[in-house]
């Protein structure tokens, strides 16, 4: 929950004051911030009911580029954030304060505001600028924290010193749902990870030392899981020869069907969009806050922020 500091001269109809002094309030609005579209920035708040907005007339961007991406220049397999510039933008007149009859939760994002809802008080900045961060973080959703699958286990945020790479096609274990290379996907390996124990209690079929989602040879047969892939479908878990077990974790067969690629990789993206707000001025009101919050939904979808992209390293 954040607090907006709002100091008011003879804030009527919101607030009363017999004597013309300064009044203090907070108005209590949360972290996170929805979108229309585009142009309109809005947080709603009831008991009392409120609502902060920015709504802008022609912005020079539009929240596609803010998360827009390019491919890294090193790996053509990871991809960078585009740094997008989005200082400096005027909001006098656009940002709003209100107050209402009723619930104002769907007052946005409508054509037609809903009936019966009266604004009772609306102030309006005189000046003021904002501005946009972004971030993008990528896992590949394993079932192992990324922060393991760091080298040196600094906890660093985006992974990117010493990651693990552990089979060397070029993604780094955080964002590789194959980690030892076996086209048997990692989530499937048996990781059993808890915050307790770790990875301590991860699958290890032929008693190795070496966990079967580290293990390019699960079975230990001197076949490696990759070419135990009977129907060649890059899936060797559906791969039987009249047993139990898969051929992979089946000492008994070890006639190889080479495999000549890897499976995809399909690795989730979440975009992370702040917006910040200076000197802004309303009319007998100050706004002390500089961070607005952080972007939840557009048109009531996280779609666009919470999504995936898909690469296929090059067979090694």
């Amino acid at each position: 929950m954040r607090n907006f500091l709002v100091l008011s001269i003879l804030f009527l109809g919101l607030f009363s004051c017999d004597d013309g002094d300064i009044i203090t309030t907070e108005l209590d609005f949360e972290d996170t911030f929805e979108a229309c579209g585009d142009l309109v920035f809005y947080k709603v708040k009831t008991d009392p009911n409120e609502t902060l907005s920015l709504q802008l007339d022609s912005p020079s961007f539009t929240i596609e580029d803010l998360i827009e991406t390019e491919t890294n220049a090193t790996n053509d397999l990871l991809v960078n954030l585009i740094a997008n510039v989005t200082s400096d933008i005027s909001v006098s007149g656009l940002f709003k304060f209100r107050s209402y009859t009723s619930d104002p939760t769907n007052f946005f994002c409508n054509d037609v505001p809903p009936n019966g809802i009266q604004i009772v008080e609306e102030f309006t900045s005189t000046s003021g600028t904002a501005y946009f961060t972004m971030e993008l973080i990528e896992d590949d959703d394993d079932g192992i924290p990324a922060e393991l699958e760091d080298d040196n286990l600094d906890g660093d945020d985006d992974h990117t010193t010493n990651p693990l790479d552990t089979d060397g096609d070029g993604l780094p274990n955080y964002l590789d749902v194959d980690d030892d290379g076996d086209n048997v996907l990692t989530i499937s390996e048996s990781v059993n990870y808890t915050e307790t124990d770790g990875l301590n209690n991860a699958l290890d079929t032929d008693d190795d030392g070496i966990p079967n989602y580290l293990d390019n040879d699960d079975d230990g047969d001197g076949t490696n899981t990759r070419d135990e892939d009977l129907n060649g479908d890059l899936n060797p878990t559906n791969d039987y020869t009249g047993t139990t077990n898969p051929d992979y974790l089946n000492t008994d067969i070890t006639a190889p069907t080479v495999a000549v690629e890897f499976r995809s990789h399909t690795i989730q993206q979440t975009f992370t969009i702040k917006l910040f707000l200076e000197d802004i001025e309303f009319p007998e009101i100050l706004y002390e806050e500089t961070e607005f919050g952080t972007l939840n939904s557009i048109d009531g979808s996280d779609s666009i922020l919470d999504t995936e992209r898909t690469v296929t390293p090059p067979f090694i």
